[in-house]
């Protein structure tokens, strides 16, 4: 099954969190652990994003995010249609890049 790229999403996750002491960086690392192993990729520091079939299937990983956070910081979670992500510009220096595609993913229902 083909998804519409308005219905598919992309979570982005954004963040800061202290990294003062020992105690705040182990929490920075388990976080962004969290993220990697829920499937999120690294789009720069502190912003992971993670690509979702549908909006129902978003608030699973939404719910993963939420349980995964630390004490102290700040972290947004943003939705974006699948279209809307691939709208991203994306320069490395001057230089224009192509921005991540959708993984292939298979559906069990």
């Amino acid at each position: 099954m083909v998804n519409s790229a308005y219905k598919a999403v992309w979570l982005i996750a954004m963040f800061d969190l202290p990294v003062e002491t020992q105690k705040h960086r182990r929490a920075y690392a388990r976080f962004r652990r969290e993220l990697l192993k829920d499937g999120f990729i690294m789009l720069q520091l502190s912003v992971y994003a993670r690509y979702c079939a549908s909006e129902e299937s978003s608030q699973i990983h939404r719910k993963r995010v939420r349980e995964a956070l630390p004490e102290e910081g700040h972290v947004r979670v943003v939705t974006l249609t699948d279209h809307q992500f691939g709208k991203m510009e994306l320069y490395v220096g001057r230089k224009s890049k192509k921005p991540e595609d959708a993984p292939v993913q298979l559906e069990f229902f």
